[in-house]
């Protein structure tokens, strides 16, 4: 008992200075939504955009773009698709400024998105270039508020993570939870702080000074990575500060976790990976997770076989301040406020997912996605991911 209440109330003091904290990681200050009133003159934006077996969603995202403004010029890399990813984009031409480019084989040490984009990149012409993902819609009037942050800010990097799919059971459960650890992980003030080595991005919905990328040796530069968005995020912001992340109503996710599979898969590509491949902080990771996500509800659970009542209290203590921390992104994901107690259910299937993806690293895989999968001899550009390397 002694030992859970040591846990319980270093959980506690966690969530408490984690409420308290001047950043405020844990909310979402950093909103960036539609403007009506922004100029709508995108002759200064390109719109690159990668695709690979996306005839599903590719539709709806270049018919968001036909509402963004005039003189928009797009381009969609088909990364080898085999389904109608190709045929489908290109029946939207006639509303767009659009070119399909047929993407080339991939390279040895290239992931896939990125040789897509370095194959586009190649075409742009314009001082922006939008990095947009193919399941990635954009409200009316979005881009072109976008262009005007860029320029207000002076950044050369404006980024906005899109709201999620969330109507699933498992994305109910999993997609909130998904997006505090990142903002946990990355706090966003940290990342738009010039003055921060903090870095990050999603990957998304990417507005790029096309200069500043071409500075750094454009997608060559980070060509292995598979956190690309935060390592293109930390190359850019080490070039020419300031970047900018928040989060948005008027960017929204299309693709669709139906079940825990789905999700499993999008998380345990990359979450070794965040680690750095490093056995030592997945095993620290894992207790922290452990102490501060699990311990509070185990405390909270094993109030009926103990007598002293301090862990119980100390536990519920910190599972509430928890739920407090997690409050703003439920209310943004339209979520009852009861979901708040879920957090420590997701967390640990996270933490399953975390240990998925060391297991099939050790196996000699570093990732699958799209059917391509990586080997761990192409390791060598995601250090810089988060900018803190």
């Amino acid at each position: 008992m002694s030992v859970l209440l040591a846990f319980s109330t270093l959980a506690l003091l966690v969530w408490v200075l984690l409420l308290l904290a001047p950043h405020q990681a844990h909310r979402l200050r950093e909103r960036l939504d539609a403007d009506p009133t922004a100029p709508d003159d995108l002759g200064a934006v390109t719109v690159l955009i990668p695709a690979r077996d996306e005839a599903e969603t590719i539709g709806a995202t270049l018919a968001a773009l036909a509402a963004q403004g005039h003189g928009l010029d797009v381009i969609v890399v088909d990364d080898q698709s085999t389904d109608d990813t190709a045929k489908v984009a290109a029946a939207v031409a006639p509303r767009l400024r659009l070119r399909v480019l047929a993407g080339q084989p991939l390279p040895s040490g290239w992931a896939g998105k990125l040789w897509a984009l370095e194959q586009g990149l190649a075409a742009v012409a314009r001082p922006y270039v939008l990095l947009l993902d193919a399941d990635i819609e954009l409200a009316p009037h979005l881009l072109p508020t976008l262009l005007r942050a860029a320029l207000q800010r002076d950044a050369s990097l404006v980024s906005i993570m899109a709201e999620l799919h969330c109507a699933t059971h498992w994305e109910r459960l999993l997609t909130p939870a998904f997006v505090l650890f990142f903002k946990l992980l990355y706090p966003f003030a940290w990342s738009n702080d010039p003055k921060r080595r903090t870095a990050a991005a999603a990957g998304g919905c990417m507005l790029v000074r096309t200069a500043v990328l071409r500075d750094i040796g454009g997608f060559a530069a980070i060509r292995g990575a598979l956190i690309d968005d935060c390592t293109l995020a930390a190359a850019l912001k080490r070039q020419r500060p300031p970047i900018w992340l928040g989060v948005s109503r008027s960017v929204r996710s299309l693709r669709v976790y139906a079940s825990l599979d789905d999700f499993w898969g999008m998380v345990s590509r990359s979450a070794f990976t965040q680690l750095r491949y490093s056995t030592a902080l997945l095993l620290v990771t894992t207790a922290l997770m452990v102490i501060v996500l699990l311990v509070p509800v185990l405390a909270v659970a094993l109030t009926p076989f103990v007598r002293a009542p301090a862990p119980a209290v100390i536990g519920g203590l910190a599972w509430l301040a928890m739920g407090a921390a997690y409050w703003p992104v439920v209310r943004f994901y339209r979520l009852p406020a009861y979901w708040v107690m879920t957090l420590p259910v997701a967390a640990a299937l996270f933490l399953a997912m975390t240990w998925s993806s060391a297991l099939r690293y050790w196996r000699g895989t570093r990732a699958s996605w799209k059917n391509r999968s990586y080997g761990r001899e192409k390791i060598g550009t995601d250090r810089g991911a988060g900018g803190t390397a």
